[in-house]
């Protein structure tokens, strides 16, 4: 995803000298591009997130289209503050995009695990979150965004993502893509997890069960109509998401089911607890630990589609 992002930017800088590239001191091998043919587009803040914040709201009240972008919960978590005072509160063009959503950066531990991030995002007022979930979607809404008034967060992955799409998918901020269709279960995925839930509903499909796949790539604003027609169409409704089940996707789409007039669809979500990974690895081996593999889906799937009133019985 992260390859696909600067490649987007570099076509969408070439057509808007407004766009504005301001990076924390990382990512040289995919940042000096970028900073070549558009030095007077190009600004590294250094170590130093909240100035990078601070400055990237003064071009953009200047009438700049200002991208930040830095590693996780740097340019997120760390100046905080600025995102809500100097880009929100000022509806500043800004788009704050963290490389490394979920566990991408698994084996450097907590710190660099970007998994409250959306449901922080998601909180601000005025803020635009969206979570491409393969380097076809990331390039998409690094283009949509440009064009998109107001603040912004991007998540990607890391690198080497798959590419789920076979091209680049019709991408509408706030609208679902559906990847997969079905008649019998809605997985709806964010982010990086998009590959895992194809897979499950391959899995189901072997075992007889219709499965629609819905890429949420917009976490805010949420595509209220496609969960409601997932609701009324397949009557059964599960989120994945490699983030904290507090807030992110699945709490969205709970709080839309629960405020609507149809409360028949079964509704499941697959997220991490609210707490620290307490083991250490690289990303495979962390949706491992914490069920977010396509066996684990389909363990959900099937329970979420066991009839009312059923017992298990365990021998």
């Amino acid at each position: 995803m992260r390859g696909a992002f600067f490649q987007a930017l570099m076509e969408v800088a070439r057509q808007d000298s407004r766009v504005h590239l301001v990076v924390g001191d990382l990512g040289f091998g995919v940042v000096e591009p970028f900073a070549r043919e558009f030095p007077r587009q190009f600004l590294n803040a250094g170590v130093a997130e909240q100035n990078m914040t601070g400055v990237a709201a003064g071009l953009a009240l200047a009438g700049k289209v200002v991208y930040t972008y830095s590693i996780a919960n740097f340019p997120t978590l760390r100046c905080l503050e600025q995102i809500r005072n100097d880009i929100c509160y000022h509806e500043a063009n800004v788009k704050v995009v963290a490389v490394g959503g979920g566990f991408a950066y698994g084996s450097l531990g907590m710190t660099h695990h970007a998994t409250e991030d959306l449901a922080i995002m998601r909180a601000l007022p005025g803020m635009t979150v969206v979570a491409p979930g393969d380097p076809y979607e990331a390039a998409a809404a690094t283009k949509a965004l440009a064009i998109h008034p107001g603040p912004a967060y991007l998540r990607l992955g890391r690198a080497a993502e798959p590419s789920v799409h076979d091209g680049t998918p019709p991408f509408q901020i706030g609208k679902a893509i559906r990847v997969v269709a079905g008649t019998e279960l809605t997985l709806v995925s964010t982010g990086g997890m998009l590959q895992s839930t194809v897979q499950a509903a391959q899995l189901l499909a072997r075992q007889g069960i219709s499965a629609e796949v819905l890429s949420m790539h917009t976490i805010k604003p949420l595509d209220h109509g496609s969960i409601m027609n997932a609701a009324r169409q397949t009557g059964a409704i599960l989120t994945v998401e490699e983030h904290s089940a507090l807030g992110g996707l699945g709490g969205a789409v709970a709080e839309v089911l629960a405020e609507s007039s149809h409360r028949d669809a079964r509704f499941r979500r697959i997220a991490l607890p609210s707490e620290f990974s307490k083991v250490v690895g690289s990303q495979e081996y962390q949706r491992l630990q914490f069920g977010l593999t396509p066996e684990s889906i389909v363990r959900e799937a099937l329970e979420l589609l066991r009839p009312r009133g059923a017992v298990t019985v365990h021998a």
